[in-house]
């Protein structure tokens, strides 16, 4: 693949993290305006160069970082316009709701915490018992609508979600879907490591999972109950959910590609020790969430044929899940033990192989070790030649590199005989100085003919005003 190189032009700096960055219509104007959400609940907008609140949502989020020593992974995750914004004024957020938080579902065990033991099998057959004391906080999925006032009004809550733990939420968990007009929701597994419960792969869960939900269809149900199992959700709001896809590990949202009248959807999944990996697919059967439930209630199977299945827990990317230890006898080398072999065997002729992956460790001279995917859009400007039609990534840090931390732009291609793609760095110039700059979010404007790069001075969310957003030039 060529060797793309890019400049990044800054749009604004001295922000809190920024997690979500889009582009839409505000009502009565006339051109697009850049919206960025923040990890602690504002969402900023750009409009010719000026910098102003549209909404602060920041006392509404969760307190965070005050247990897990700065870093977090909750927050305001998810932003999405309407299709319609422009005439109607809806748009859809995703957050941690404040007040929410509880000890967890292994109360006292910190963040990425768990890891299986092969020849124990009761650390692989992990139950989440007492959910409703046992979680870590509640999400909350909702609609709200800038009136022709300009005041900001709260419409429908959509779902409530009881979590498990304090990371793998997701983020830039909002979409609207070309295909369908519906809202797109992803899922991470709920947290800790090794996804402890294997909600990912349980059907009746809504943890690990890419739903569609009708927002068009009214359910008339002012408050939803907090719930973690589909299940568990009214009938009314169970009519308006459609299940894309299981096996997400954590997921920085999907993106879509126009190809000719269907559409290239892509959903980049976080690993775990050993591989990054982007996944995209055009013919999917979602299943819809009666279906699901009604087939649970019977102890029935489901005929999941064309239903997406990223392989997660068994299978991180296109590697059977392995846990990464340290060997006392060679600090240089790393075990590498089979963590859930029967997962791996049950999912393996399911599962959807990754486009692209990339690993944490690289030894060849022109690729990268990453540490975690944070972006996956798709290009279909010009300005930037080497670009068009592809996809591009970010991940936040590169591995193994003097300081001061570097995130990493790079780029792939869909195949057309679905075989798996390369993947390059993008090389960019240098606006940081001899400043840390972690890669925390991309996004692009509605026609993909821009990119935006959020990025971050720390990865935790307490340390202020280290963000900034970039638009990326040629």
């Amino acid at each position: 693949m060529s060797k793309a190189k890019v400049r990044l032009r800054p749009v604004v700096s001295r922000i809190h993290m920024p997690t979500v960055l889009k582009t839409a219509i505000l009502p009565g104007d006339s051109t697009e305006s850049l919206f960025i959400a923040t990890q602690v609940g504002e969402i900023l907008c750009v409009r010719d160069g000026a910098l102003w609140t549209f909404l602060d949502m920041s006392s509404r989020i969760l307190k965070l970082g005050g247990s897990s020593g700065g870093y977090d992974e909750r927050g305001l995750l998810g932003l999405a316009f309407h299709p319609y914004f422009y005439y109607n004024g809806y748009f859809y957020l995703h957050y941690s709701a404040a007040g929410t938080q509880g000890p967890g579902a292994m109360p006292g065990a910190p963040p990425e915490s768990f890891k299986p033991d092969p020849c124990n099998p009761d650390t692989l057959n992990l139950k989440w018992i007492n959910r409703e004391s046992n979680y870590d906080h509640i999400d909350t999925v909702e609609e709200w609508i800038l009136q022709p006032n300009g005041q900001f009004r709260k419409g429908r809550t959509l779902l409530n979600l009881r979590r498990p733990f304090l990371n793998h939420n997701g983020v830039n968990s909002l979409t609207f879907s070309p295909e369908t007009g519906k809202l797109v929701l992803t899922t991470g597994d709920g947290g800790s490591g090794y996804d402890p419960f294997n909600l990912s792969q349980d059907d009746r869960e809504i943890a690990g999972k890419i739903i569609e939900i009708d927002v068009h269809k009214n359910t008339s149900i002012p408050n939803p109950p907090v719930v973690t199992r589909f299940d568990e959700l009214p009938a009314p709001i169970q009519e308006t959910l459609t299940v894309i896809a299981k096996g997400v590990r954590n997921i920085p949202g999907i993106a879509y590609q126009r190809l000719y009248d269907r559409y290239l959807k892509y959903a980049g999944i976080v690993g775990q020790d050993l591989v990054e990996s982007i996944y995209s697919f055009v013919h999917y059967k979602p299943i819809p969430v009666t279906q699901l439930v009604q087939a649970s209630l019977m102890n029935a199977e489901l005929d999941q044929e064309g239903f997406i299945n990223f392989g997660w827990r068994g299978w991180e990317g296109a590697f059977p899940t392995s846990i990464v230890r340290g060997c006392p006898a060679n600090p240089a080398l790393d075990e590498k033990t089979m963590a859930y072999y029967n997962d791996a065997v049950i999912v393996s002729a399911r599962r959807l192989l990754p486009l692209t992956s990339y690993f944490h460790q690289d030894p060849r001279p022109d690729k990268f070790g990453g540490t975690a995917l944070t972006g996956v859009q798709c290009y279909m400007g010009n300005e930037i030649p080497d670009l068009r039609g592809s996809v591009v990534f970010t991940d936040v840090a590169r591995q193994g590199s003097q300081p001061p931390v570097r995130g990493v732009l790079a780029y792939t291609r869909a195949q057309t005989d679905c075989r798996p793609s390369d993947y390059s760095a993008i090389q960019t110039d240098n606006p940081f100085g001899s400043e840390s700059a972690y890669y925390v979010s991309l996004g692009t404007n509605l026609d993909q003919t821009r990119l935006y790069l959020g990025v971050n001075g720390s990865m935790k969310v307490a340390d202020r005003n280290q963000g900034s957003v970039f638009e990326i030039v040629p």
